[in-house]
């Protein structure tokens, strides 16, 4: 699929490279402040045109068509997604079958955003009285999304505002366009109204100028903290937003784990996307009394993973989104395995070409090391050895992030343990820390994020719980 937005010819024009062989695949004109205010502008009349709001029956109609749009048309938008994001084609495929089922998702929650029974008569003050609250949309979202999942992300950000009836402006990352131009074509293809929905390729300062806008009601972010918090603090008063970070996601496996059942997912957690997963599996914290034996299995296991080309169906682990990030996991890994630190290569540790990286385990960094404390967002698993579950928990839990954990074990008393203790909004028992489903509350704390995502959940959080008050004394 292509998208009207494509040019050969503008000047001010960037291109979209392949991040595997950094082949130019699509050259895109940079959308102009003007051409994004005056999108906003159209959005907010949208908004403010309540007569003209998409009733639920509409909407509900609009994603129906568009998940059937997108089942129908699966191979080509997942076969874009992995030429621009570099995932694996069959990990695309698989990106896609989400997002059509993340669409139908939508499309049943519409049901759910209704208000409650508001209990009157409860003294005297509240007699005579009947009270009632509904949702209504904010206004206009402005939705800035991120390279690693092209054409999901999108879905959760901008099949969310349709489903809560707000007009939305997407800015996808200028990396992974085409996937976010595809789906907003195919949004005016099920009948959702061209002004109720914008794709923009804008610079940072033109995005900028979108966030302080008083016309930009909820501002839904999905990138680096410091971005994320950067933007948050620029948003107009009363505007409303949800973020969505990084972490540095922790794994503890037990001595009572069960090692062979725990390996594949930790392989599939840790080096999915080449570990360009905000929660990925990047810390794992072993029971010195079975490390030997689970790093043995952890790194068979990595070593079985085919690096290579994401169009190649026999391909695990794709490139990295750019040869600078292929740059940066490298530095990391050399300076855990020098300048004083403690770490020991287990496997990996080197560049395949100017943008794959070899999976890699790593055992015992320093604690003070990037590769400890910061998100790698690339292929590379750190495991530490520890004696006692409350020492695994503590470095577990010193960076100040706060997203998905996990806990493997046999002992039910240790997950709870665990569980209630473990720096995340989630924990995972037994299973890793990038396991999600899209109906699912997701999202950060801290330095991880704001706000809380998944499908219905995102939905509520772009709509006004608003009450009204009867009052007769035949009541």
């Amino acid at each position: 699929m292509t998208s009207h937005a494509e040019t050969t010819s503008k000047s001010d024009a960037f291109a979209v490279l392949n991040p595997f062989d950094q082949s130019t695949i699509g050259q895109y004109s940079y959308t102009s402040e003007d051409e994004a205010l005056a999108a906003l502008d159209e959005a907010h009349r949208c908004h403010v045109a309540r007569d003209g709001w998409l009733s639920k029956s509409v909407r509900i109609a609009i994603l129906d068509k568009l998940a059937s749009l997108i089942e129908h048309r699966t191979d080509d938008l997942a076969r874009c997604a992995a030429r621009e994001g570099g995932k694996p084609l069959k990990d695309s495929v698989v990106e896609l079958r989400r997002a059509c089922e993340g669409v139908k998702v939508a499309a049943r929650e519409i049901a759910q955003l209704h208000g409650t029974e508001i209990a009157m008569d409860l003294n005297a003050a509240s007699a005579h009285r009947f009270a009632h609250t509904y949702r209504e949309p904010r206004g206009v979202v402005l939705a800035i999304s991120a390279f690693n999942h092209p054409f999901n992300l999108i879905v959760h950000q901008v099949v969310t505002a349709v489903a809560a009836g707000c007009p939305v402006l997407v800015k996808p990352a200028l990396s992974t366009p085409m996937s976010c131009l595809n789906l907003v074509e195919l949004l005016y293809e099920a009948g959702l109204p061209r002004p109720w929905c914008h794709a923009l390729l804008t610079r940072h300062e033109v995005t900028e100028k979108l966030v302080t806008d008083r016309r930009t009601a909820f501002l839904t972010f999905i990138g680096s903290a410091d971005v994320g918090w950067h933007l948050r603090s620029k948003l107009a008063p009363g505007a409303h937003c949800t973020l969505e970070h990084g972490g540095v996601a922790p794994v503890i496996v037990d001595e009572t784990a069960d090692i062979d059942a725990c390996i594949p997912g930790l392989t599939r957690g840790g080096f999915y996307h080449a570990g360009q997963v905000c929660v990925s599996v990047q810390r794992i914290y072993v029971h010195r009394n079975v490390v030997e034996p689970f790093l043995e299995k952890l790194t068979a296991s990595a070593k079985r993973l085919s690096v290579g080309d994401p169009l190649d169906p026999t391909t695990d682990v794709g490139p990295l989104i750019s040869p600078r990030e292929v740059e940066r996991v490298d530095a990391w890994v050399r300076e855990a395995l020098t300048d004083g630190h403690t770490g020991r290569l287990i496997h990996g540790g080197r560049k395949l070409s100017a943008t794959t990286y070899e999976p890699t385990v790593l055992l015992n960094p320093a604690d003070d090391a990037r590769i400890s404390k910061e998100e790698v967002f690339g292929p590379v698993v750190s495991v530490y050895a520890y004696d006692d579950l409350d020492e695994a928990i503590a470095r577990a839990n010193a960076p100040d992030v706060f997203f998905q954990a996990s806990i493997f074990t046999r002992d039910l008393d240790v997950a709870l343990y665990a569980a209630r203790r473990l720096h995340g909004m989630a924990v995972m028992v037994n299973d890793h820390t990038a396991f999600r489903v899209d109906w699912m509350p997701f999202g950060g704390h801290r330095q991880s994020g704001l706000g809380v995502g998944g499908i219905g959940h995102a939905m509520k959080e772009m709509t006004l719980e608003r009450m009204v008050v009867f009052h007769s004394h035949r009541l």
